[in-house]
């Protein structure tokens, strides 16, 4: 009796595949849209639209169909992350002149990755349950056009399938110039940036994430870690130009040269505790010593002034976690009647 031959296989140096770790990745409210279309004859379609097909209401089975492959998507798809899902629609619309029938799949989720497999997912098993309650009348249906309308949240903010979408979907989309019509300002602390040693990194960045929201640019200044200057600055900008939000970048670490914290507290007519705890707690995202960083932001008259780390590295992370709320921010508190 021959031995069993033994299959040898070569030691892999490299997975073939891997699931992409998230846990530095902050975790932000993240909604996608998919949708798809299925189409039939002018039968089968009228049978859906009166509820006469032998299996029942098609589209509420639909509808309980996508929900539940939504739910599914890490079952089905290997490198898909397990998320806790927070809500998921379906909303099936009837064409009649062309005998289609579009469904569209929300899904929503506070988490660290996006939710666009779990929108297509729910709107794939929606359309083939319809075919499957269908098929007996129509043989012939065809499935098309499926593809991911939107997806918010994450570094890439919002992003909009460059086809175009509906109407009635981008009226519901935040606005992504959420500083439209605000005033800004920018300064930098800096010794070394000061005196022309190396070149101002964080300040460039603050100005085109702020323009980008919407906002005018007032001043960007570059200044060392000087205490007086420091003040007279701040102080000057908020009451000669009386910018809605100014950013101080640099200076909130440990050291004896990282004074801007203390100087802000001393010009404030009120420190916001809060913004600086919100900044530190999102920070530890990205690193262990977040807590280091003493961040912070008061109000010097009628402008809001916020105290970053000076990284343009820290200062982008720091933007992506103010960025959701802070147009709302600034509007609540014009609305506490500060004068200007």
């Amino acid at each position: 009796m021959k031995p069993k031959q033994v299959i040898e296989f070569p030691l892999a140096t490299e997975p073939n595949f891997k699931m992409i770790d998230v846990g530095r990745k902050r975790t932000t409210r993240r909604r996608a849209i998919a949708a798809g279309t299925i189409y039939m004859n002018a039968e089968a379609f009228e049978k859906i639209k009166t509820g006469q097909l032998p299996k029942g209401n098609v589209l509420a089975l639909a509808e309980a169909a996508g929900i539940t492959g939504a739910k599914k998507t890490p079952d089905l798809i290997p490198m898909c992350h397990t998320l806790p899902l927070d809500q998921v629609t379906i909303h099936c619309s009837l064409n009649e002149p062309e005998s289609s029938i579009t469904v569209y799949c929300q899904a929503a989720a506070l988490a660290k990755t996006g939710v666009e497999m779990e929108a297509l997912a729910g709107a794939n098993a929606a359309l083939l349950t319809i075919w499957d309650l269908t098929k007996g009348t129509d043989p012939a249906l065809k499935i098309g056009e499926v593809k991911l309308l939107v997806k918010t949240g994450g570094k890439s903010g919002v992003w909009i399938n460059p086809e175009g979408i509906p109407d009635w979907l981008g009226a519901q989309l935040p606005d992504p110039q959420s500083l439209k019509g605000k005033k800004a300002a920018v300064l930098v602390m800096s010794d070394r940036a000061a005196k022309g040693e190396y070149q101002d990194k964080s300040g460039p960045v603050l100005t085109e994430l702020l323009e980008t929201a919407g906002a005018k640019i007032l001043e960007y200044k570059v200044i060392p870690d000087n205490r007086e200057d420091i003040k007279d600055k701040i102080s000057a900008i908020c009451q000669e130009l009386k910018p809605d939000l100014l950013i101080a970048s640099g200076g909130t670490g440990p050291g004896p040269r990282d004074i801007t914290p203390d100087i802000l507290e001393e010009i404030s007519d009120r420190i916001l505790e809060g913004l600086g705890d919100l900044l530190r707690t999102e920070s530890l995202n990205f690193t262990d010593t977040a807590w280091l960083s003493r961040m912070t932001a008061g109000m010097v008259g009628p402008t809001l002034v916020i105290a970053f780390p000076g990284s343009p590295k820290a200062v982008k992370e720091c933007w992506d976690v103010i960025e959701p709320f802070i147009g709302d921010a600034l509007d609540k508190i014009a609305a506490q009647g500060f004068a200007k």
